[in-house]
């Protein structure tokens, strides 16, 4: 509950021009009854014991369920959940450091991911780095693998919405507001508080609409199999990556493209690198398989021009 006296001095200070003051976000208040036409989607979060999502292992696991409008407009909170999990292996020391989790709290303690599976239903996910997030999760709960995915830190332009940094809580700062951290219950809430909000600040648009927009469409990774070595240069300062096949997917140079730049990329690739007409390979994403493993990588001839 908000003391009246202490946000009169807030606004005081405000007033002032000389000081900016940053308001402890409060969780919101449970029991909201949705209308038949809300949609309701799961903000989730993973704290692990590293990074590697083929090796290393979820240590807690928070969702937090809430309701949108196709608007944008979230429109409610329900009350989510959060579990510890003890990992096969310690802790390492840097991960409690960053995440206040100790050995003790997690000892002889197991999350039910088919309780969690059931929880999430067929709700859309998002995720603050669902690159990350994704990729633990159906591992440890394969049966959320159908669910569609949004990320939250890479799918909403923050840099050019004027804001810093894409970190949570540099956000919230932006925002004007703080939280405690590196917890996964509370990035949650902050999360959805952060969706909710205009971009840039006090702007026309919610980020959760900007965060539908991308979600809803569908884009390409496309990798220049067989690229002359001579033309890595110019794939690099094109925005290509280096990929070492390392994973099973092609070793080759490769981008992300949206629908509109699809076309023109792959005339550049026949003009500027091979050229010619060459095969290279392909692979639709969306919601359903961003983010994941699970990817239906197919041949694609460039056409002719």
């Amino acid at each position: 509950m908000t003391d009246p006296t202490m946000e009169a001095l807030a606004a005081q200070l405000e007033a002032s021009g000389d000081y900016r003051v940053l308001r402890r976000l409060t969780v919101p208040a449970v029991g909201f009854v949705p209308m038949p036409h809300m949609k309701r989607a799961v903000f989730l979060d993973v704290e692990t014991t590293g990074l590697d999502p083929n090796e290393d292992e979820i240590i807690e696991l928070a969702m937090v369920p809430f309701w949108y409008e196709d608007s944008g407009r979230i429109a409610g909170v329900e009350i989510g959940g959060s579990a510890l999990r003890q990992p096969q292996k310690s802790i390492p020391t840097d991960v409690t450091r960053l995440t206040g989790i100790t050995p003790d709290m997690v000892a002889g303690k197991t999350i039910d991911f088919a309780a969690a599976a059931r929880f999430a239903g067929e709700s859309f996910i998002v995720a603050h780095n669902a690159g990350f997030d994704r990729r633990f999760v159906e591992r440890f709960c394969p049966q959320m693998v159908n669910n569609r995915w949004a990320c939250s830190l890479s799918e909403i332009p923050w840099a050019a919405h004027g804001f810093e940094s894409a970190k949570l809580s540099m956000i919230g700062q932006a925002h004007g507001f703080y939280y405690d951290g590196h917890r996964a219950m509370n990035d949650c809430y902050a999360g959805i508080e952060i969706l909710s909000r205009g971009v840039p600040v006090g702007g026309p648009e919610s980020a959760m609409k900007v965060l539908l927009s991308s979600a809803n469409s569908r884009s390409w990774r496309c990798w220049a199999d067989g690229a002359p070595f001579e033309k890595k240069d110019l794939l690099k300062n094109r925005g290509y990556r280096w990929a070492d096949g390392s994973d099973g997917r092609p070793k080759a140079w490769w981008i992300d493209l949206d629908e509109a730049g699809f076309h023109p990329e792959m005339a550049y690739l026949r003009s500027d690198i091979y050229g010619w007409s060459a095969q290279i390979r392909i692979c639709e994403l969306n919601a359903r398989n961003r983010y994941s493993d699970r990817l239906n990588i197919m041949p694609y001839a460039i056409p002719a021009g």
